[in-house]
């Protein structure tokens, strides 16, 4: 990493950040400052970890603005596998590109939990799905979809949708990565709407991708969703102070104490906050204050069900599965931003 640093390689984005012990700044891996001595550095896999160990975000190298940016040889892999979800780059296609393997396959690793063979391998699943959903015949779409064998197809489908092609009751839920100035965030959507919106290194997210699977009869899936387009857009906008409220649909299942929480939430006006008290009372179970705090702990549409606008009655930030140190970030942008349109 050390290496990486004094190269300023632009494919370690995303996979570190450096701090410096003399001046107290963590940086980018490409930073243009000033290399430090390597017995003064020490590494990071992601910001929030610098600023819990007592380090300031550097000003030349911005590393809070969309921190785990994607690097642009990752977006290009992205970007063909898009355009033909049936292609197949192997190592020696990566190879040819002038990437690593094992720097794209720990990238896919860290950001979204597979090796990059497993996501090509999960895009081309979902391609099929839909389109033996849309009455496209099997056997014309396990070739179309890039499988090179109809009974590894087969194999490959019913190992991940639990059902043979033909037999298939399952539905799939589109998951995506959004990069944000604090910190990557994952999104999946159903046609119905959006179902999920949290911080990739949220503890509990293995816990919400089991609910949401029980939930809506799925399996989650890499791949696009018109939903999508909507999100960013909106997310965009909020992160630049210049949204208060989101528009794009929701898909969030639940128990009826758990959706009566968080339709509460969406009552919080941009900018204020209330306590968990306060959110008990208004949904009329005054006494249910540890069980309102409880639903609002399983809410996993982050920012657009803005449990982060609960407080302690005291005023205190307790209780935020993204961090606190986001709690207190969301609660001061919604602040600041209001301000100064006021």
């Amino acid at each position: 990493m050390y290496n990486a640093l004094l190269r300023k390689d632009s494919s370690f984005e995303g996979i570190f950040f450096v701090a410096v012990k003399t001046t107290g700044i963590f940086c980018r891996p490409t930073c243009t400052a000033r290399k430090p001595k390597k017995e003064n550095v020490e590494f990071f896999d992601t910001c929030r970890e610098a600023i819990v160990n007592g380090y300031r975000a550097c000003k030349v190298c911005s590393p809070l603005e969309k921190p785990g940016e994607t690097p642009n040889h990752i977006k290009k892999l992205m970007d063909e596998i898009n355009i033909n979800p049936a292609v197949r780059i192997k190592d020696y296609d990566l190879r040819l590109k002038n990437l690593q393997p094992s720097k794209v396959r720990r990238w896919f690793k860290k950001n979204h939990n597979m090796t990059f063979h497993s996501f090509q391998r999960m895009t081309r699943l979902n391609n099929a799905f839909n389109k033996i959903q849309s009455g496209d015949k099997v056997t014309h779409t396990a070739f179309d979809s890039g499988f090179e064998s109809l009974s590894g197809f087969n194999e490959s489908y019913k190992s991940i949708l639990g059902d043979a092609p033909t037999k298939s009751k399952k539905h799939v839920i589109n998951i995506t990565r959004i990069e944000t100035p604090l910190g990557p965030m994952y999104a999946c959507a159903t046609e119905k709407g959006i179902c999920l919106l949290d911080f990739t290194d949220r503890r509990m997210l293995e816990t919400e991708f089991k609910e949401l699977t029980r939930y809506l009869n799925a399996v989650i899936l890499p791949g696009e969703n018109f939903h999508f387009t909507l999100l960013k857009k909106e997310l965009a906008e909020y992160f630049e102070g210049k949204r208060k409220k989101f528009t794009v649909p929701l898909d969030t299942p639940g128990t009826e104490f758990q959706l009566k929480a968080w339709e509460q939430l969406r009552k919080i006006p941009y900018g204020e906050t209330i306590s968990y008290k306060n959110q008990a009372i208004a949904i009329r179970k005054p006494e249910a204050v540890r069980a309102v705090a409880n639903a609002n702990g399983h809410n996993r549409v982050s920012v657009i069900i803005p449990c982060h606008r609960v407080i302690g009655e005291d005023g205190t930030l307790t209780g935020y599965g993204g961090g606190l140190w986001r709690k207190k970030w969301l609660l001061e942008h919604e602040k600041k931003a209001d301000h100064s349109k006021s």
